[in-house]
């Protein structure tokens, strides 16, 4: 068997090259196996707890008033309007999933008559059920840097908000069928919450599926707000839905460096 490996390497050559030298080709070890370690249970004789929580999400859901939706088309709302009719329905909550300051629930209130300082930003829209129909995204501007995010289901006619949450939130990015916050941390300098909200089936609304903490993007600060990506809305927004943004700041004329002083020759010598 060797002889006969050594003939056809010898025959392939110009094809084969290197078939017989060492570290080209050949099978090199990668080195031990580290053992598998299994997951270890701690306090095995703890017993479990006999009054668990309600599913963490269920007061997220809630069928909005007064709006009807043709077609079970969610871009046949007006986002502002859903906003506005969740606030008439409970315009003295404060916290919770329906939770506005009041200075929003007032500017909220008055989108209509005062459009410019409407605090409702352009919806977006993506399916993220996956029944081949477009959830409504909602975000609604507030103080202290904080922004609410509610999504809207459309089903038999109306619409159900199957999420609301509110954070100081650095950006908001549309994955898949999934909606991840980028959140600041506060008690860890440099870092960011990343949160990803998937629907749950079983639970009717959108669930925090998974949650870590990451460094954030620039060492020693936030990095800036990005705008959601993926799928925009058709159309021209409901007037006012998006409060004008601060517009960049223009860069600083650029000053021309003086010119330097002009370098003399040095005095001749006279002769004596």
């Amino acid at each position: 068997m060797h002889v006969a490996v050594g003939v056809l390497c010898a025959l392939s050559a110009p094809v084969l090259a290197g078939c017989g030298s060492a570290g080209t080709g050949g099978l090199e070890s990668a080195g031990p196996t580290r053992p598998a370690v299994g997951p270890v249970r701690l306090w095995p004789d703890l017993p479990p707890a006999t009054n668990p929580p309600i599913d963490y999400g269920e007061s997220d859901i809630q069928r909005v008033p007064g709006i009807r939706v043709t077609g079970d088309d969610v871009r046949s709302v007006d986002a502002v309007e859903v906003v506005r009719a969740e606030v008439r329905a409970r315009p003295d909550a404060r916290n919770g999933a329906d939770g506005l300051y009041e200075e929003t629930a007032r500017a909220v209130g008055a989108c209509v008559s005062e459009p410019a300082s409407c605090p409702v930003m352009r919806p977006y829209y993506r399916d993220l059920t996956g029944d081949g129909r477009d959830e409504l995204i909602v975000g609604i501007r507030m103080p202290e840097q904080q922004v609410a995010v509610r999504v809207y289901r459309a089903e038999k006619g109306g619409l159900t908000r199957i999420m609301s949450t509110v954070d100081q939130v650095i950006s908001v990015e549309l994955a898949g069928r999934d909606l991840i916050m980028r959140v600041g941390s506060a008690g860890i300098p440099g870092y960011e919450y990343r949160t990803a909200w998937s629907w749950d089936e079983r639970q009717g609304s959108m669930l925090p599926t998974r949650d870590e903490i990451v460094r954030a993007g620039r060492p020693g600060g936030r990095p800036p707000g990005a705008r959601p990506s993926g799928t925009g809305p058709s159309g021209t927004a409901p007037s006012g839905a998006e409060p004008a943004g601060a517009e960049p700041s223009p860069a600083p004329p650029s000053t021309p460096s003086p010119a330097p002083p002009p370098t003399l020759p040095p005095p001749s010598e006279e002769s004596p």
